[in-house]
């Protein structure tokens, strides 16, 4: 696939949306998301700190192999970071994966806390769902604005 293709899939253009509308409304100093495709491309929320965990991009790779093999939430432990990641999808795309890094967090904090980090992973999947019904009602908004201009051309 060429980089104009990949730029203007489906997929792309959805997770951009949402990161944008996501990151717009996180807290300062809460978690760190990234929303990833299933192309490989990413959106984290702050890069500047995502950098500084230092987390390799293989040790993302694994979180995504492991959603993909049917397990979610996948948590996981690296240096004193806890990295939660799940499926970002909806009713008509896999959008693909949202990882939530969580500093300073151990094991058994991220598993006290699970409840509010599924909560906030169900969010995410609303959100998306929200976008692309959007983007859908525009499409086929557009569609009809298209064929009202070219009825009107013909009987002209």
């Amino acid at each position: 696939m060429n980089i104009h293709e990949s730029l203007s899939s489906p997929g792309f253009m959805l997770g951009e949306q949402i990161a944008r509308q996501v990151f717009e409304i996180l807290p300062e100093g809460g978690p760190l998301v990234m929303i990833m495709d299933t192309e490989g491309n990413s959106w984290p929320s702050n890069s500047h700190d995502f950098a500084k965990l230092n987390i390799s991009e293989s040790f993302f790779k694994s979180i995504c192999a492991k959603i993909d093999d049917g397990a979610e939430p996948v948590v996981a432990q690296t240096d004193d970071c806890s990295v939660v990641g799940a499926q970002l999808a909806t009713d008509r795309s896999n959008c693909g994966y949202v990882i939530i890094a969580l500093p300073q967090y151990t094991p058994e904090s991220t598993l006290a806390n699970i409840d509010l980090i599924e909560m906030l992973l169900n969010q995410l999947g609303l959100i998306a769902k929200l976008i692309e019904k959007n983007n859908l009602l525009y499409e086929v908004q557009m569609k009809h604005y298209h064929v009202g201009a070219q009825s009107e051309i013909a009987s002209n």
